[in-house]
């Protein structure tokens, strides 16, 4: 599933893609899941360092009642994301030499991405707005229930809701 947005790639914007896909998909596949586990680049709207992308998947985990193990690349390292190269390249091979005019064609090209393996892409168009610059107080980071892990906790945690 890719979400295509069409305001700013935010923290917001990335848990709101990652909650899109949960109820859409990932709730209908694991049921009976409490967990869900999220590998995610070092830097970009899933920063670790950003508050932002911690409150909102604090945000997203009540609300959906699911605990959220987050495994950040180290820095630098965001090429070893296999699915993600996996998944791109063969959207960048589906929409080779057509002009991008519209989100409308956008979203349809890469829904109509597929392989002989079995790959089917899904795609929606986000059109909520996500304002750059939020602020997260000190008090909302401390509401986190965040636990980190013992290897490298600045980049691997849970929040629990």
């Amino acid at each position: 599933m890719v979400n295509v947005g069409c305001d700013h790639d935010t923290s917001a914007f990335a848990v709101a893609s990652i909650r899109n896909w949960w109820r859409q998909f990932g709730k209908k596949a694991y049921p009976k899941s409490k967990d869900m586990l999220i590998c995610a680049d070092a830097g970009g709207s899933n920063n670790y360092r950003y508050r932002l992308w911690k409150f909102e998947l604090k945000k997203f985990a009540e609300q959906d009642n699911i605990s959220l193990t987050v495994l950040h690349f180290p820095p630098g390292t965001s090429k070893w994301n296999k699915i993600e190269h996996r998944l791109f390249s063969h959207i960048s091979m589906n929409w080779k030499g057509r002009p991008l005019t519209s989100y409308e064609v956008v979203v349809n090209l890469i829904s109509a991405t597929k392989t002989k393996s079995g790959l089917k892409v899904h795609a929606d168009l986000d059109t909520n707005k996500y304002p750059v610059g939020i602020k997260i107080s000190d008090e909302d980071m401390k509401s986190i229930n965040l636990k980190k892990h013992k290897f490298h906790g600045e980049w691997n945690y849970t929040i629990s809701p």
